[in-house]
Formats: structure tokens, sequence, C-alpha cells
């Protein structure tokens, strides 16, 4: 994640420690020393929406070799043990698992940090008041454009005005909520109307993901964003951010699964406002990039522990064989070593970048979109004069 809100205006945020401590560059048990990686869990693949870009390929059926009850709550002890500081429950769609506030309020109790990820049509009143009391920190709502931008391209009618819905009723309880958006085609052309819809309803935080080619993103590669697009895409967050803070508007704004960004932040304010650059380099050092397999990790709803929730073609162990942290070490397993090491295995433009301690070869997932694991990630939207490259290279 990278925080336009801390990087442009040195707002101070819950997780921005994880992001730009100093100790966390180069650590590869987890975000800190004395910490274990954020993990992702995708509870269950059953989901009542149908998303063209969904990596999970998430459906309306019950899924086969879930993880039951007792061999989630037994999950959750083995995060508490190994000192996971964050568990992100996702999907599919979480709140179809009839147990999930039971696992929430269980994780809670033993000193989990507990946030769910959700697509808002089944946040009902009730549901929110389950999700507060079940102590779950944060609940991040997905939407991807407005009214029937959004339905069309979640797969159900409806789904727009039910979010909206269930994302008041969060915030009608006092229950710390935010939305999540893709960038897209959609998104892009409708960007205005969303900085306004985050302003008319004083939305506290607001996460724009690139779009990974994974699941069924995979089949929608021609929906993202050209590279002229992302920088277009880029300026508009920067100004909006900055017109926010001149405001004095309190919503923080991140961007998610492109480090280029971080850098992209950097080199706009380096002639418009040289100290605050200098800064911004500070932290983008200090954060150092992707960090897949490092401080991030992934379970999926059969217990396979993966580097993180796009990855799910390279299992590193399954949960029911073997403890999270004897998986996560990884004391015999070359592939996370080499990922771990990767500025040594990067291929492409990653090699000759003036940036790799900053992005680390940003994400795999869409390197091996292309078949090579190592290659360039192919949503790098950097010149090659602005990553250093010779142009007659």
């Amino acid at each position: 994640m990278i925080s336009f809100s801390k990087l442009l205006l040195g707002q101070e945020h819950e997780g921005d420690r994880f992001r730009y401590h100093p100790s966390v560059h180069g650590h590869q048990r987890g975000i800190l020393k004395d910490k274990g990686p954020v993990v992702v869990w995708n509870c269950t693949q059953k989901c009542n929406l149908r998303c063209r870009h969904c990596y999970s390929e998430a459906h309306n059926n019950d899924t086969p070799g879930e993880l039951s009850t007792r061999e989630s709550l037994s999950l959750m002890d083995s995060l508490r043990a190994y000192n996971v500081p964050v568990v992100l429950l996702s999907g599919g769609e979480p709140l179809m698992r009839q147990d999930i506030f039971e696992i929430a309020e269980y994780g809670t109790r033993i000193g989990l940090r507990m946030v769910i990820s959700t697509n808002g049509t089944l946040l009902t009143a009730e549901n929110a008041q389950k999700i507060k009391q079940s102590g779950i920190r944060y609940v991040g709502v997905s939407l991807d454009g407005l009214k029937d931008a959004n339905d069309s391209f979640r797969g159900a009618r409806g789904a727009f005005d039910k979010t909206m819905e269930g994302f008041r009723n969060c915030l009608s309880i006092g229950q710390k909520t935010g939305l999540r958006l893709t960038l897209s085609q959609t998104t892009f052309r409708q960007l205005p109307h969303i900085f306004r819809l985050i302003e008319n309803n004083k939305i506290p935080r607001v996460c724009f993901y690139h779009l990974v080619y994974t699941g069924r993103g995979s089949k929608i590669k021609d929906e993202d964003l050209t590279d002229k697009e992302k920088r277009e895409t880029l300026d508009y967050i920067i100004e909006k951010t900055l017109d926010f803070g001149a405001r004095n508007i309190h919503t923080e704004i991140l961007t998610v699964d492109n480090h280029c960004d971080g850098i992209y932040v950097y080199q706009y304010m380096k002639n418009r406002n040289p100290p605050r650059a200098r800064e911004i380099f500070s932290m983008i050092s200090n954060n150092g990039g992707n960090r897949s397999g490092m401080a991030i990790s992934s379970i999926g709803w059969e217990g396979n522990v993966y580097i993180d929730q796009f990855t799910r073609n390279i299992p590193l162990g399954n949960v029911r064989q073997k403890g999270f942290g004897d998986i996560w070490d990884g004391k015999e397993n070359t592939f996370l070593h080499m990922l771990r090491n990767r500025k040594k295995y990067v291929k492409g433009r990653c090699v000759s970048c003036t940036w790799l301690n900053q992005c680390n070869g940003n994400l795999r997932a869409r390197a091996l979109s292309t078949g090579d694991f190592w290659a360039s990630d192919p949503a790098c939207y950097l010149t090659d004069e602005e990553i250093g490259i010779e142009r007659n290279m």
C-alpha cells in the first residue's frame, strides 16, 4: 500500500508505522523484526456476486475442502503464536460463512487485529452490529464505479445501492469503514464522481487498487489502464489528496498493488516541493517496495499458504499438515529464499532500474502472467528515462 496521505501530507494513520518504519526494509520474516506478516485469509470461495476482476474466481456455491470452524480457530491460534499483527478476512465473500463472527470474535479475544474485506451487499444493520461486537477493527467495502457501472462490473443489478447502504450501516454505529476500488477503464472515467462521493459521504478511507491479472482478472487485462492513463490517474489522485488536505477533509487515500506509485509521487514532488520530496524518498526507501512472501502472506479456504492472495498457483504448504510458522519460515524452501532475495533474480527492465530498492520488482503475480515469475511487472508505467535505463539500450 502507498499512502498518499502520508507521503504528501505527512498525516499519520494506523498502519503507517508498518509501511514506513526504518526497520521495515529488507526484513524477511514479516513486517517488523518481532512481527509476522499481515495475513489475508481467503476464508471462503463462495460469493453472492460475480465480479469481472475476481482473483479468487468466486462463485455462489459451497466451497469444497473449506477449513471447518474448529480448524479455523486453530489457525487463529497458530497465527497468534507467530505474532501476526493483522488478519484480513476475505473471500469470496466472508459474510457468507455462517461462523465468521465466531471466528472474528475468537481472533480478537486472543489478541489478533481482525479486519474484513466485503462487497458490502450483505452489510445489513444486524450484520454491521455483529461485526462491531466481534471486535473487527476495520471494514473494507468494495465498489467499482457508480450505479450501473458498478453493477455491471460486479455482475448484479442493485449491488451499488446495497453496498452504499451497508457502508452507511457501519458508519452509523461508529464502525471504522472505508471503500476499496479497482482502477480500470470504468473507474478511470468516473474518478471525479467517485471523489465527490467520497467527500459527500465523509468516507474516512479509500484504497485504489491496481488491476491484477490473475483469476478472472486475467480475462479483462484489456480493461486495465494504459501507461498514460495510469499517470493521469496518479496526477488526479495526488491533486485530490493535496486538495483534501488544504480543505481539512480527513480522508486517508491510498493506492495498492503497484509500487511504481510511490516513485511517481516522489518524482511529481521533486521540483514542486523539494523538501517534501526528500521526505517521500526516505519513506519509500524505508518501505522497500513489494513484500509479498515477506510482510504479506495469504491462506486459502483449503488451508494452502501463499506469498500473497494473487499467487495461488504456488502453494508453500498447508496448515492442515504443518503450522503456519513452520511454513512461513521456509527453511528448506528454495523458492521462498529466492523470493526474499529477489533482486538477484528479477529480469528485464528491473535489472537496470535505479528504483529497485524502492520497488523490489513490484508485483510478481502480474509478472507471472507473462509466463515468467521473474520477469518485469508489465504494469510498470515508468519510462526508461525515469528508471535510469539509457535510451539506446
